[in-house]
């Protein structure tokens, strides 16, 4: 699966803004197909982020469903605005050597529409994603994995935009203790390319937003950053349809900008694939495109670079716990030169950070790789 993503993703930055694989259409948890589970309502009325709303049994994928028990969730989180809305996701209870930690699981870009989420699309959960869970399981820790806001709920998906990530994937821990009473609340969150962006939002968020629970380290495998120089290089590469869903995500959170005022007539036609594709339907649609087929005038306007920095980027403010970077070397999806400038720019901020550059590793054998030594680190964390 790695080699079809190479041959999708040709361009070394194209795809910076997260890599995944191809999935297949599954039902969404709010609403099973005839066969499906039927949801089970465990909460109404009024409550905080974090309160699970309903549950469904989950097949788990080969090589986590021997190491867990998987619970399909519908949980309250929160908006950029402080807003509630609902979210879905997956909790992973581990069947041996259980222990009372969570750590979230943060995955990469899946595309934006219900039918990519990972929770009900077993194509979904990558096959480094797998490892890097079971990694975790083995531990014996409780495994929260969300799919982010829009993805298996009815409002848009705010793609890559930071703050939302974190704050379901902080809320997602918090319905895992809604769950069990056990689970202490001592969390890690572990992330891989959009994930590990997500991770770090989580981790610059969590002071302020994570109240009764308690951060204690969070791991970045080849995290999404470098935004102006991504805005720039992708309109030049066959990756086009990454810029295209951040736009979309950009408009999520700011109803005022529409893809539309700056998407080229072929471009803007070919919208409709946003929602009835995921990821490899998306970047297929757009790859033939010239940069003035894209972009009227054949880039991003400065004023929108600008805006996708300020919710995109991660680590423009300091962290509030430990923080572990995990790179491969060889990485033609997330270069490697700007999770340097990253790893740098966190230093310069005097977090705590440990910096892993794995020679001979590419974007996802880097996840592969690293799976124990995270397990490890978080273990010291936790």
């Amino acid at each position: 699966m790695a080699g079809v993503r190479r041959q999708m993703i040709v361009r070394l930055l194209a795809a910076t803004l997260v890599g995944g694989s191809a999935v297949t259409p599954a039902p969404a948890l709010a609403s099973p197909g005839p066969a499906g589970p039927v949801p089970r309502q465990v909460f109404t009325g009024p409550a905080g982020p974090g309160t699970v709303l309903a549950t469904a049994p989950a097949t788990l994928p080969d090589g986590l469903r021997q190491l867990a028990q998987g619970v399909r969730i519908r949980y309250l989180t929160t908006d950029v605005r402080g807003q509630r809305i609902q979210a879905t996701g997956l909790v992973l209870t581990p069947r041996d050597n259980k222990r009372n930690k969570t750590v979230a699981w943060a995955h990469g870009t899946t595309g934006l529409a219900d039918q990519c989420a990972p929770s009900t699309n077993q194509d979904a959960f990558y096959p480094e994603a797998r490892t890097a869970v079971a990694a975790l399981l083995r531990r014996g820790w409780t495994v929260a994995a969300p799919d982010y806001p829009g993805i298996g709920t009815a409002q848009p998906h705010p793609y890559l935009i930071g703050d939302s990530e974190a704050r379901s994937i902080i809320d997602s821990v918090r319905a895992a203790r809604h769950l069990d009473d056990d689970l202490s609340p001592r969390y890690a969150v572990d992330g891989h390319s959009q994930g590990g962006q997500g991770a770090l939002f989580a981790n610059q968020l969590a002071g302020s937003y994570d109240g009764e629970v308690q951060l204690r380290g969070t791991v970045s495998i080849a995290p999404t950053s470098g935004v102006r120089t991504l805005a720039e290089a992708i309109p030049q590469t066959e990756g086009k349809g990454y810029l295209v869903m951040a736009l979309a995500g950009l408009n999520a959170v700011e109803p005022s900008f529409e893809p539309a005022d700056v998407l080229a007539a072929p471009a803007e036609r070919k919208l409709g694939v946003l929602r009835t594709g995921c990821l490899y339907e998306i970047l297929a649609a757009y790859a033939g495109l010239t940069p003035a087929q894209l972009l009227a005038g054949g880039e991003l306007p400065a004023r929108w670079v600008d805006q996708l920095h300020r919710y995109v980027e991660p680590a423009r403010t300091p962290p509030t716990a430990p923080v572990l970077i995990v790179q491969g070397a060889d990485d033609t999806t997330v270069p490697a030169t700007l999770t340097d400038a990253l790893a740098q720019r966190l230093r310069d901020q005097n977090a705590t950070v440990r910096y892993d550059r794995l020679p001979g590793q590419d974007h996802d054998t880097a996840v592969v790789a690293s799976a124990d030594r995270v397990a490890a680190w978080l273990d010291q964390r936790l």
